[in-house]
């Protein structure tokens, strides 16, 4: 990488091979804006990548219009049709139409079936560790946690189904996220068959966060829940985004498909302004991703996401075993969760390694039970980014905390 004038813009290319230092420490987002001076972030779930070109074009066609205005009352429909239309192509699910709902974003959905569909008290299957917002949308509203905990086998991570089977007389709701934040398992068409026969049995309400959906990274396919059976299609709501696939998370708009009647009925009870409005330039953002030159920028994307995956696997039997970090690769998703027990780092061995190693990952514990001794690292950068982030990490835990380099493209 160039250490150079922070550029006017994003790279003319789509950035998957390289990006300028100084472009990315000139980005206004969360992500390096709050990273501190010398500290490479790879904590939030935003890609260091440019959006898509078809989005930044929708977006300055937008401002040059003049028009930020309230979006048109046709834009529900519109997006309704490009996404029923997504579903069938991609993955063989035609979704009942008129079951369509915008939300601000997909943590605001589960929030709301949550505090609607639930009472305090009312009992919550979530696979865990889980991504912070749904395991905080289930305790922070008086509900129960009923935790199915992630298990280590061989090959990977599996989730404790018994334990769900066991737990689910006394819930009220399974809330899934698959592909599955943090530990990228991509849940196979078996398990969630089981699932989906707890959720008949126990009449569970199932809320399922798909927005990684696109981000499948091995031959395997990503299945809706909703799609299993008719039974299943009527019990689930289904949340989708552009929001990972595209990296334009700050914009603001899901969709949810509504399965079940009772949920619509509720939905459709709630004051008309009580879940705000999504905003024209999130609609035309998200209507411009679900096109073909916004597609071909996804495979792209995807390629560099293989690829990159690659490097953290021969990290891991490499230069990773070495300092006794472990892990798995994700099938699914752009995140790796990292086991540092074994190097002894402590409950939180994010904290650690932003001081000694000036790496920013995502801290275990935030990602409730199961999180201790674990941190996520966001891999959707480029190589040279991501091979330096590794670097500084087995180099801080083998030397005992050795200052790390304070430029990415220092060569020494």
């Amino acid at each position: 990488m160039q250490n150079s004038v922070p550029a006017p813009g994003p790279p003319l290319d789509d950035g998957f091979d390289e990006l300028d230092e100084a472009w990315l420490r000139s980005k206004p987002g969360v992500k390096w804006a709050g990273a501190g001076a010398g500290v490479i972030p790879c904590w939030v779930a935003d890609m260091d990548f440019p959006t898509p070109r078809p989005v930044r074009e929708a977006l300055v066609d937008l401002a040059t219009k003049g028009d930020l205005g309230y979006a048109s009352g046709n834009v529900p429909t519109l997006l309704e049709e490009k996404w029923v239309a997504r579903m069938e192509a991609r993955y063989g699910w035609a979704p009942q139409r008129g079951r369509f709902r915008l939300f601000c974003d997909v943590v605001q959905a589960v929030q709301v079936m949550v505090d609607m569909a639930t009472s305090p008290g009312d009992g919550i299957l979530l696979l865990t560790p889980s991504y912070p917002p749904l395991w905080r949308a289930i305790e922070g509203s008086g509900r129960r946690l009923l935790s199915v905990p992630a298990l280590e086998t061989g090959a990977g991570w599996a989730f404790d189904l018994d334990t769900a089977t066991a737990q689910a007389r006394d819930a009220k709701m399974l809330l899934l996220a698959n592909p599955h934040n943090p530990t990228g398992r991509v849940l196979s068409r078996p398990e969630l068959a089981r699932l989906a026969e707890l959720a008949d049995r126990n009449r569970l309400l199932v809320v399922s966060d798909e927005v990684h959906a696109d981000l499948v990274l091995d031959d395997r396919a990503h299945v809706p829940f909703a799609s299993l059976s008719e039974e299943m299609a009527g019990r689930t709501v289904t949340l989708y985004s552009a929001s990972k696939s595209y990296n334009l998370g700050g914009m603001r708009c899901a969709v949810a498909h509504i399965g079940p009647s009772e949920v619509e009925e509720q939905l459709a009870a709630l004051p008309s302004e009580f879940l705000g409005r999504v905003s024209v330039a999130a609609t035309a953002s998200t209507m411009a991703c679900w096109t073909s030159p916004a597609d071909a920028w996804l495979d792209r994307c995807l390629s560099r996401l293989r690829a990159n995956r690659d490097i953290l696997g021969q990290w891991l039997s490499g230069p990773g075993a070495d300092c006794g970090v472990r892990g798995f690769l994700p099938e699914g998703t752009y995140l790796s969760w990292f086991d540092f027990r074994p190097a002894g780092l402590g409950d939180e061995p994010g904290r650690w390694l932003l001081e000694h190693a000036k790496v920013k990952l995502s801290d275990g514990p935030h990602f409730g039970p199961g999180g201790a001794g674990f941190a996520r690292l966001n891999f959707a950068t480029t190589p040279g980014v991501l091979e330096e982030i590794l670097s500084r990490v087995a180099r801080a835990i083998t030397d005992g905390a050795r200052a790390p380099k304070n430029l990415l493209s220092d060569p020494h």
